[in-house]
């Protein structure tokens, strides 16, 4: 076995999490247009590869061979410096998800996470509420009205969601005690015992933060800002080339992120029913050491939480392509008089419940 300090360890873990989270986001692509077409009833991409499976490669490569566009009158700097930022925000929200619990090589005991903070929850939306700057730069940059257009009603929708987003997220910290997204997983961890999922304490809670999730990520019924239909394109109406693509890649990245935080939040992360159980059970009937059933059951809870990631990812896909796309006062209208009174009275609820001590 190859002993590695701990930092080696961990950079492994981060430079793995980036590149799981870029492989997604690319394959997302292809997961749109496969779902798209199953939900209309026709044949969806089949030429590149088998299945089609090599088309994010081809759209990789389209993207990167097109013709490099400043339109007249643009900030290059900051035409450039938009979709980059959106790109490194997106990635840097996936830092502090721990997608498993400890595993141990040699010496080495470690866990499936980029960075372990206290913070968790504040990083993810320190960081999250930076992403918009990478739009409203782009937009702005453009030299192009309907691309600030786009930009400035992003901007507007995110600090509306965002408001009913945290204060969906307040009654969670009420109930665990942290901002820590691995302590708050390891809460919802009790042998055997699904229930204490965190989407049975705070269902309303959960459906708040979904809305809004949509909202964050720009996903339709919240597309405003990317509205073809009135805007041309939105805020990248003048990007072409990887410009583009990293727009469209951060906005993937971006569902995966949120997918990966409400698995984690509302339905238990890499938790798994009857996983100490089966850990016992290998340790008692099979012979195995500790390490190595732990190490088993840490990848098993991993698989489990992506399977919860892409079952949302799948939810994100299939709604987009059954709802319609809201008016911008009705977007308006649903954050600031519906999702925010909401979140107040989940807030007020859950302090109650746990003031009686019913959770």
């Amino acid at each position: 076995m190859i002993e590695l300090p701990a930092l080696g360890w961990q950079s492994i873990v981060i430079f793995v999490v980036f590149a799981l989270s870029l492989l997604i986001a690319t394959y997302c692509t292809y997961a749109e247009r496969v779902i798209a077409a199953f939900l209309q009833d026709r044949v969806g991409p089949d030429r590149a590869g088998p299945y089609g499976l090599l088309q994010p490669l081809a759209d990789a490569v389209k993207m990167f061979t097109k013709e490099e566009f400043f339109p007249g009158g643009a900030n290059k700097v900051l035409f450039v410096v938009g979709p980059c930022l959106a790109m490194i925000t997106a990635l840097m929200s996936s830092a502090v998800i721990p997608f498993g619990n400890t595993m141990s090589f040699g010496n080495n005991l470690f866990f499936l996470q980029g960075i372990e903070v206290n913070i968790g929850m504040l990083w993810i939306f320190g960081v999250v509420s930076l992403g918009v700057y990478g739009v409203m730069i782009g937009g702005w940059a453009s030299n192009n009205k309907f691309s600030l257009l786009g930009a400035v009603r992003a901007a507007s929708q995110n600090i509306s969601y965002e408001l009913a987003m945290g204060m969906s997220l307040i009654a969670v910290l009420m109930i665990s005690g942290t901002l820590s997204l691995r302590e708050i997983t390891l809460q919802q961890s009790v042998a055997g015992e699904w229930q204490v999922w965190n989407i049975v304490k705070q269902p309303l809670g959960f459906i708040i933060f979904l809305v809004c999730a949509f909202a964050e990520t720009n996903r339709t019924p919240f597309d405003l800002p990317e509205c073809e239909t009135e805007l041309v394109g939105g805020y990248h109406t003048e990007y072409s080339s990887m410009k583009l693509g990293l727009y469209l890649f951060s906005e993937y990245v971006n569902i995966f992120v949120v997918s990966a935080v409400m698995s984690v939040l509302y339905f238990g992360g890499f938790n798994f029913p009857f996983q100490y159980e089966l850990r016992d059970w290998f340790i008692n009937s099979q012979g195995w050491e500790l390490a190595s059933a732990q190490n088993l059951i840490t990848l098993l809870g991993t698989v489990g939480l992506f399977l919860k990631i892409f079952a949302f990812i799948f939810f994100f896909m299939w709604i987009r392509w059954t709802l319609p796309r809201f008016r911008y006062d009705q977007l308006m209208r649903l954050g600031w008089t519906i999702l925010i009174p909401l979140a107040v009275f989940n807030i007020v609820l859950t302090g109650a419940l746990i003031l009686f001590g019913v959770i």
